[in-house]
């Protein structure tokens, strides 16, 4: 499928590595111009040559999606840099990979801020902007385990899922009026986050072979299935969530 996003403004957080680069490639090759939010300038920067040099127009802003001053700010500088976005990807995040009697109180809250106070504050702030349009398309990274589970992830687990709750109710909200809201949550891709296991032989081993599909995710089909989400095509599709994880879930 042959998508067209020309014309469109697509703002990405988290937009300066690993999945949220994969997205801001993908919908910039649709034609889309993007809007990259991240705290590492540098990271941007490379994100944003990346994308000119393949003959598309981004821009970044840099600033604490967790922050209602930055994200009231970002969301007056992008307007005033590409006007109204119709597209936000909500992909901030982070992670806390312990025990629950050995996570902080600033350590569960950094991990939900992180995902869904970010989410709140970014799709707050622009979604006026698309109700006024008449067309929108936010699309919230949710994550495998939203449903399912691990130890050691409490809190990622809970924020994710808060997420997915907040998804179905904000497509509610928006239904009648031209604006989608999905989530997407990926299983196992190879981003920098999970290089450690791919480079063990040994771990990558074990780990592949749990895996039904018998490999990592590809970043490029997390940036398909964005652009199809954000499409005129997927209009009819709003308040679910897109389990892209290789059979993870199923088993």
């Amino acid at each position: 499928m042959n998508i067209d996003l020309g014309g469109k403004v697509a703002v990405i957080t988290g937009g300066s590595r690993g999945l949220g680069e994969a997205m801001a490639i993908a919908l910039s090759a649709s034609g889309a111009r993007i809007a990259l939010v991240a705290r590492d300038e540098a990271k941007l920067t490379e994100v944003q040559q990346k994308l000119t040099a393949a003959g598309g127009e981004a821009a970044y802003f840099m600033g604490d999606v967790t922050d209602e001053a930055q994200v009231a700010r970002i969301a007056a500088e992008i307007n005033t840099k590409f006007g109204a976005p119709q597209i936000l990807i909500n992909n901030a995040g982070t992670n806390c990979r312990k025990h629950l009697v050995d996570v902080s109180l600033e350590e569960f809250e950094g991990v939900v801020d992180a995902s869904l106070k970010s989410t709140f504050l970014m799709s707050r702030a622009l979604v006026p902007g698309m109700r006024t349009s008449g067309f929108g398309r936010i699309i919230n990274m949710t994550s495998i385990l939203s449903h399912v589970s691990l130890p050691g992830r409490t809190p990622y687990s809970s924020a994710k899922s808060a997420l997915l709750g907040f998804t179905r109710a904000l497509a509610l909200e928006l239904a009648a009026e031209g604006v989608t809201v999905n989530g997407i949550s990926p299983g196992p891709f190879g981003t920098e986050m999970n290089h450690a296991v791919m480079n063990d032989p040994q771990a990558n081993a074990q780990f592949l072979a749990a895996l039904p599909v018998g490999r990592w995710g590809d970043v490029t089909e997390i940036g398909a299935l964005a652009c199809f989400l954000c499409s005129d095509s997927a209009g009819f599709i709003t308040g679910t969530d897109v389990v892209i994880d290789g059979g993870w879930t199923a088993k």
